[in-house]
């Protein structure tokens, strides 16, 4: 059984290979295959940047990775049916060694080929390679041209993505309640460190002047998808103004990005992205992150051995 609604993603302003190549050799634009999934927060990064850079890049949106239902030979569901498998693209396999999204392919523009041997992932470092090739100056830098604001985004981007973005799968795919309180914790200390940090700037952005940065681009997927944790693990879980009122400086700077028009267009269904994470609410999401999460350690600390998605040892557990 295969998730269909990977097949439907709405398509927004994306660029196609026939209008690339209809432009030939006069696009000058940066041109990708953007080997991607709807779903997926990690891919979401890169998505931003995409679209954050839109007059500069260009890319051909791919839906690589999606979800299979297997069958439960041994009848370990009890259910007939087996967890939530990623099925993943033949060509995400063949270009990226995790086989993991985004993965960005560039595409020659006067010949219409993609070149793999030049394929670029990992979500933090997607954003970086595509804030440098788009050719921006400026403000519209997502990493500045400062070295010392450079050095500071790349410090904060890590330390958001340990602290503020790992945390939301330990809440989830944990079974015991008090880890899922901890993890949860962890992750309003991880804000709250990044709300004491946006203050020093008195801009409504990591960086002055509203720039948008790394940073900001590095925990908006999961700054939005935070909401999910009442439904899935109630109110204990809820993060807002009047339980958090430390966080003012995070809730200010959430307004403010959420309605950036290059945000605004890259965000999932709240409904349609609900049922998709309930798979890793109950337990049957078999994705590498998942897997990770489930063997103990942080979804940035994961293993393409230990945690692979056909690794027999996890699918008995």
């Amino acid at each position: 059984v295969v998730d269909m609604t990977s097949f439907t993603w709405a398509r927004r302003k994306l660029t196609t290979l026939k209008h690339v190549m209809d432009e030939g050799a006069t696009n000058q634009k940066p041109v990708f295959r953007y080997l991607t999934a709807w779903f997926c927060p990690f891919a979401h990064r890169a998505t931003l940047a995409l679209e954050h850079h839109a007059d500069r890049v260009d890319y051909e949106w791919i839906e690589a990775l999606g979800w299979e239902q297997r069958e439960d030979k041994n009848d370990v569901t009890g259910t007939g049916k087996e967890w939530w498998y990623h099925w993943k693209a033949e060509e995400l396999k063949r270009v990226n060694p995790s086989a993991l999204v985004p993965t960005l392919i560039p595409i020659d523009p006067s010949t219409g080929k993609s070149d793999d041997s030049k394929a670029v992932f990992e979500s933090l470092v997607t954003i970086d390679f595509i804030d440098q090739i788009s050719g921006a100056t400026g403000k519209d830098r997502l990493v500045p041209e400062d070295p010392y604001e450079m050095a500071r985004c790349r410090i904060w981007a890590d330390r958001v993505n340990k602290e503020c973005c790992s945390p939301y799968y330990g809440v989830l795919v944990r079974k015991d309640k008090q880890e899922r309180l901890e993890h949860f914790q962890s992750l309003i200390k991880g804000l709250k460190a990044f709300s004491s940090e946006i203050e020093k700037t008195d801009s409504p952005t990591f960086l002055p002047n509203g720039q948008l940065s790394n940073v900001d681009l590095s925990i908006i997927p999961w700054a939005y998808r935070y909401y999910v944790f009442e439904h899935y693990r109630g109110p204990e879980f809820v993060i807002n103004e009047e339980k958090y009122p430390e966080l003012r400086a995070y809730f200010a700077w959430y307004k403010h990005v959420m309605n950036l028009d290059s945000v605004k267009r890259t965000l999932p269904d709240k409904e349609r992205y609900l049922v998709h994470i309930g798979k890793y609410a109950d337990s049957s999401a078999r994705s590498k992150v998942a897997n990770a999460v489930r063997r103990g350690v942080s979804a940035h600390d994961l293993d393409d051995e230990k945690d692979d998605t056909d690794t027999p040892l996890l699918t008995a557990l």
